[in-house]
């Protein structure tokens, strides 16, 4: 509650300049104490990741917090990310060699939890146009203006971004969802935290973590496949960027069972604009 008066108080009294001056020194400022107690190897049992003996004392919730606070730290996401527009491209690799790509634009606004949550994703390809909108735990889409329930693919496709995302881990405590670690293992010669996460749900999510840098490098779950094995998908994230103090990466490739399916590429985003509740909102309303 103090954090969130002193960023109104800067927001308010300051002005926009002064107060995203003042985020970039917040974060600065915890990325060098994060790094300074890395190297030093100050952090205790309780408060960070290494303790004196750093194999045995780091826990799920340490690994956790600490790509919270690489990715912003919990009050400025709670600040920054109440709301926001993001507008990029998507590429759907098609079996037979051909490529889909759309214009997108991501509308949401974020509830104390993922269920609460309200997102809009309105996409644009060469013959088609529809959206698909989340709200009050129901999906539904749009096209030329009336309301249409999903195809399963899309409806698992856009409903797999909510349950298996970055923000899912970001906002674990807000879920309700369980950590345990896994352990610590190298791949590509990359050192990583092995994390899983399990939600309100019993749905399961994999995250590989750098264990120098705590940035979610990917994630891996199955979705169950009617009259079928369940299908692996991993989500890899590349070209990590600071957009208003908070980490994003600007580039996802989604894998199904080994191949490619589906790129997204972000050209722009803000966060902190205010969004009329009315596109949230089925036509038939």
């Amino acid at each position: 509650m103090v954090q969130s008066a002193r960023f109104s108080q800067l927001v308010f009294a300051c002005g926009p300049s002064h107060f995203f001056r003042e985020i970039n020194l917040h974060r600065l400022g915890i990325t060098l104490l994060l790094f300074g107690a890395l190297f030093l190897g100050i952090f205790s049992g309780t408060g960070g990741v290494f303790a004196a003996e750093p194999q045995k004392t780091v826990t799920a919730e340490q690994v956790a917090e600490s790509t919270i606070l690489i990715s912003g730290s919990r009050p400025v996401l709670n600040q920054i990310r109440r709301n926001g527009i993001e507008r990029g491209r998507i590429i759907r690799y098609g079996t037979d060699g051909r490529n889909e790509e759309a214009s997108y634009e991501r509308r949401f606004v974020r509830g104390e939890s993922i269920e609460k949550d309200k997102v809009r994703l309105d996409q644009k390809a060469p013959t088609l146009e529809y959206s698909l909108i989340y709200g009050n735990g129901h999906l539904w889409g749009i096209i030329n203006g009336a309301a249409f329930t999903p195809r399963q693919d899309a409806a698992n496709t856009f409903l797999s971004q909510q349950h298996h995302g970055i923000d899912t881990l970001l906002r674990y405590k807000e879920n309700g969802s369980t950590l345990t670690l896994i352990g610590k293992e190298k791949q590509k010669g990359i050192d990583l935290y092995v994390l899983d996460l399990v939600d309100k749900e019993k749905q399961s999510t994999r995250y590989y973590i750098s264990s120098r840098s705590f940035r979610i490098l990917w994630l891996e779950y199955e979705e169950p496949l009617p009259g079928g094995p369940p299908v692996k998908f991993v989500r890899k994230f590349f070209d990590y960027r600071y957009a208003q103090s908070t980490l994003v990466p600007y580039r996802t490739v989604l894998v199904e069972n080994g191949r490619d399916t589906v790129e997204t590429r972000i050209m722009t985003v803000t966060y902190g604009i205010k969004i009329d509740d009315s596109v949230f909102k089925s036509p038939e309303a």
